[in-house]
């Protein structure tokens, strides 16, 4: 099978802990080089044995033997950096959210297009197979018409006055960092879009980004939704979908990873009865191989950029709505 050439911008951890180690996993990809304005590139090169090495983003993406880069920016230079790679003729892989308004991700995505490259935003948690199987209950009918469905992530961040996840100048605040999440599940699972979306949120004294945020969103298909975020309470990672006869509860949505095997896990209560199903996916490996699968089929990802302005649209009325405290409508 051919493999493609990967390079990777940043030392980030998410990088380090997930991509990076993902793409060495997986059967389609190869980490050929790694960048870091930082000096920090040549210490993480020889930790994963990759065997180029660039002080500079620029110098990687000259390299001509660099197929595809992944992205693990700041949330602010996700535009700047998508671009420059799309000029220089690389495929993309960029972490979400890829950018900090939907004007931004339009351009990103146009420029994309312009160059014929492929982009992805990596929201990782879609590649999960757990996540299919819920649609499949769902249309079994086992839980009736779907009326609700919550989605909801946080944790407690803790040394937040290092932590630029509080810098709003770099992209900073829960919704941007966990409740792109439940805003992305909530429109994956019901497959539609929201037409009204009211937020609210409590906005940090001292450094001005959301440190929670909630929400309520009314879709298309008549279905209502709501979502949380926070950096201000405990580990919450889930999303439960309500209809007329059950519930099916997904404790596990977005980060099964840290479980053994990277188990999923759904409950179905239905009918007087419960039951759990386990399902196992490494869905950092399945993104990185779909990303490459589609680069060398020449199609679009299934989570093509018009779905990441699709959420990152929903985003903007969010940060609308928390400042004019009205709903909006998209």
């Amino acid at each position: 099978m051919e493999e493609l050439r990967w390079g990777i911008l940043s030392t980030a951890n998410i990088a380090q802990e997930q991509v990076i180690p993902a793409i060495q996993r997986s059967k389609n990809g190869v980490v050929s080089a790694i960048a870091s304005s930082s000096g920090r590139a040549g210490e993480v090169a020889e930790k994963f044995n990759i065997p180029t090495v660039y002080e500079s983003y620029e110098d990687l993406l000259d390299d001509p033997n660099i197929d595809v880069v992944y992205i693990p920016l700041p949330n602010h230079l996700h535009q700047e950096w998508v671009i420059k790679a799309a000029k220089k003729g690389k495929h993309i892989l960029c972490e979400k959210p890829v950018a900090i308004n939907v004007e931004q991700a339009e351009e990103m995505v146009r420029v994309c297009r312009e160059q014929n490259v492929t982009f992805m935003e990596a929201f990782m948690y879609q590649f999960h197979e757990q996540h299919n199987r819920v649609k499949e209950i769902i249309a079994s009918g086992e839980i009736g018409e779907v009326k609700l469905l919550k989605g909801s992530f946080s944790f407690y961040l803790e040394g937040r006055d290092s932590n630029i996840r509080m810098d709003p100048k770099m992209g900073g605040g829960s919704l941007y960092d966990v409740g792109c999440y439940p805003l992305h599940v909530i429109r994956h699972i019901l497959d539609s879009e929201p037409v009204t979306l009211f937020a609210a949120g409590e906005i940090d004294p001292q450094y001005g980004i959301d440190i929670s945020a909630f929400g309520h969103m009314k879709m298309e298909n008549g279905v209502n939704a709501t979502f949380d975020c926070s950096f201000d309470m405990t580990n919450r990672s889930d999303y439960q979908v309500i209809g007329t006869k059950g519930v099916i509860t997904v404790p596990r949505a977005y980060r099964p990873d840290v479980f053994e095997g990277g188990e999923g896990l759904i409950i179905v209560e239905a009918n007087g009865q419960s039951r759990e199903e386990f399902i196992s996916t490494d869905q950092y490996v399945k993104q990185v191989e779909h990303i490459v699968e589609s680069i060398l089929a020449k199609q679009d990802p299934s989570y093509p950029g018009e779905k990441t302005i699709l959420n990152m649209k929903v985003i903007d009325a969010c940060y609308e709505s928390m400042k004019t405290g009205r709903i909006v409508n998209l």
